[in-house]
């Protein structure tokens, strides 16, 4: 590996580290009768309200449509997150400093993969939240209706507007992604031959 794609591996896990701190997800609901908004972030080990009170709100609104409450300590995927993106940073800057370039790319499918699968994880999260609906207990009930709020950008749930997008943590690790990226490139292109003295 050449030495700026072993730097831009090691930015990018120091970026990763973000994670740890800052929420990586958001959520808002905004309807005529919350102007100022609800608001979910997902951090890394949980998942707590944009205001003090809009967790609870939020499971207050899910309990008339019969969907359930979200309980941080009943979603185990909480509990190994970290332990997960602690190993994708120790490994990073393993293949910094090992600079071998068949670790890269390895390196790099892996952590796709553990993306796509964090991305997926978290639809089928949303999708079993807003299909499985206690339909006996609901307060309001339309039928055929559903409320999976969207993975990423915005959807209308009857009179609220669901926007998904990552937080600032989650957008640190979109940056670490692109760093990657630009490594493996990098380290991917032939070396340029020095220019003959004249």
């Amino acid at each position: 590996m050449p030495k700026p794609a072993r730097l831009l591996v090691a930015v990018a896990a120091l970026l990763m580290c973000v994670g740890f701190v800052l929420p990586l997800w958001r959520v808002d609901l905004i309807a005529p009768q919350y102007p100022e908004g609800l608001g979910m972030l997902i951090r890394i080990n949980t998942v707590v309200g944009v205001k003090e009170q809009d967790l609870n709100s939020i499971n207050n609104l899910n309990h008339y449509i019969g969907m359930k409450h979200i309980e941080p300590d009943m979603i185990p995927e909480l509990r190994y997150m970290p332990a997960i993106l602690g190993v994708l940073v120790v490994t990073a800057l393993g293949v910094a400093a090992l600079g071998k370039r068949a670790v890269l790319y390895a390196w790099t499918v892996a952590f796709a993969g553990v993306l796509a699968a964090g991305l997926y994880d978290y639809w089928k999260w949303g999708y079993e939240y807003g299909h499985d609906l206690d339909v006996e207990t609901a307060i309001i009930k339309i039928p055929d209706m559903t409320y999976q709020p969207p993975l990423i950008g915005s959807k209308q749930l009857l009179n609220f507007t669901a926007t998904s997008w990552p937080a600032s943590g989650g957008w640190a690790l979109v940056l670490a992604t692109i760093l990657i990226a630009l490594a493996v490139w990098k380290s991917a292109r032939p070396p340029v031959a020095p220019r003959p003295l004249a």
